[in-house]
């Protein structure tokens, strides 16, 4: 008579991922070490080539004792002698071996395991469904009981319930956790670019004393308008084909905002949009009369009800009411360039690390969030009636294209930057610009 148990047929892949994802996994079973070590083979816990310290003797026809239990990746341990081993030894096989079973376990056993592995610096998930697994289960950074065979004892110390029973699942969950977590710093990297275009031109009104470029119910109309359902649309990206070829983020450091993204957001991406965005100022300016050297200063006189005589750079005259109509204008102006460069922005976000053409354009509500952004754009800028609301004033249509030249520079920055980053792999403009 024989019985057979075998691991389910997606456990290998499962584990493979987990491997390629920078994902350790420990087989701790009370098992016997010769069926712990057949079953962790057979599912590629330990890796086919990888030999333990007895396949080594057993090679080079010497005891066991004499081979160096660090010559060997992968190790099988017996719970008889991990009872008989210091917390500086279990630290050490933990530390050296890439590749652990350990077999005939105790309950308190698992739990030092667990113990152990978060000296390392570990964020520890551990699965289970016995009593007997209720200690490490309640111990671990997350315990994952099993929904249909777990006892009520695991599932109440768990704290996720895996309602097929599947180690497959868990490896799942962390694919869906890390696109998530990437989708949710795409939106945040997309929503903060553009303040830098929307506070530098206050700046230069107050330091440099320019006339108004941007005004407050324009940024209003950005933020609360043409932003919204394309930071939205990036909570539909699909993950990125690298994501579980990723190593864990480092909990301590890798936070959800960090310096790299406001880099990226306010330091570079953000100032290109701004000088875009001043650029079609400059040029709406120029065309009225008013060139960007006599600029500086002017904005005591151009702010004065009673000053109706205020002269251009050729000498022209304007009242207050016309010097509105076009500062207005300017501001529309700048509301659309702002548009026209969060286009990029949006596309860019749509990858960490991947070029946009091997993403590609298949989340539909991206390119509708797009199309929403342009019609609110164009509504607001040549609807009737909007200069009495929103004080924005219709442009000529060559006026849309001033920011374009800034939006394909920073779409061509972007794909440089990240073709850099593929090609050297933890080099400085990764370790400076990845966020």
């Amino acid at each position: 008579m024989s019985m057979i148990d075998p691991p389910r047929a997606a456990v290998p892949d499962a584990v493979a991922k987990c491997r390629s994802a920078g994902i350790k996994v420990i087989m701790v079973t009370g098992d016997h070490p010769i069926t712990a070590k057949a079953i962790a083979k057979g599912v590629g816990i330990i890796s086919e080539g990888n030999e333990t310290v007895d396949d080594i003797a057993a090679r080079l026809k010497i005891p066991v004792e004499e081979v160096n239990p660090r010559d060997a990746k992968a190790i099988v341990i017996h719970g008889g002698e991990l009872k008989n081993m210091t917390p500086e030894q279990l630290d050490e096989v933990l530390h050296y071996h890439s590749e652990i079973v350990f077999a005939r376990t105790s309950p308190q056993q698992k739990l030092i395991i667990v113990e152990g592995c978060q000296r390392q610096g570990a964020i520890v998930a551990v699965t289970g469904d016995g009593v007997n697994d209720s200690p490490a289960l309640k111990k671990a950074d997350i315990g994952v009981a099993m929904g249909i065979a777990g006892s009520d004892v695991s599932k109440q110390a768990a704290d996720m319930i895996l309602l097929d029973d599947n180690f497959a699942s868990i490896v799942t969950g962390v694919e869906e956790g890390r696109l998530i977590f990437d989708n949710l710093k795409k939106s945040i990297a997309y929503t903060l670019t553009s303040k830098i275009p929307e506070m530098s031109p206050f700046l230069f009104f107050v330091l440099v004393g320019i006339p108004l470029p941007l005004g407050t119910i324009t940024i209003l109309c950005i933020d609360l308008g043409t932003d919204m359902v394309p930071a939205i649309s990036l909570a539909y990206e699909t993950a990125e084909s690298d994501i579980m070829k990723r190593q864990p983020r480092n909990a301590e450091k890798d936070r959800l905002v960090n310096e790299r993204l406001i880099s990226m957001s306010y330091g570079q991406i953000g100032m290109m949009q701004a000088v875009g965005g001043f650029f079609t100022y400059f040029v709406i300016l120029a065309e009225n009369g008013f060139l960007p050297k006599d600029l500086v200063g002017i904005r005591i006189g151009w702010e004065d009800r009673f000053v109706s005589d205020l002269e251009d750079s050729y000498g022209q005259q304007w009242t207050y009411e016309r010097r509105k109509i076009v500062e207005y204008t300017c501001h529309t102006a700048f509301f659309t360039s702002i548009v026209i460069v969060q286009w990029t922005d949006l596309l860019i976000c749509k990858t960490r690390r991947l070029s946009i053409f091997q993403q590609g354009m298949k989340n539909r509500v991206l390119t509708f969030g797009l199309c929403v952004e342009t019609a609110l754009a164009a509504f607001l800028s040549y609807c009737p009636g909007m200069d009495v609301a929103v004080r924005m004033y219709p442009m000529k249509p060559l006026w849309w294209f001033c920011a374009m030249p800034y939006s394909l520079l920073i779409f061509i920055y972007d794909e440089v930057r990240k073709y850099i980053l593929r090609q050297n792999p933890g080099g400085w403009v990764e370790l400076e610009t990845y966020y």
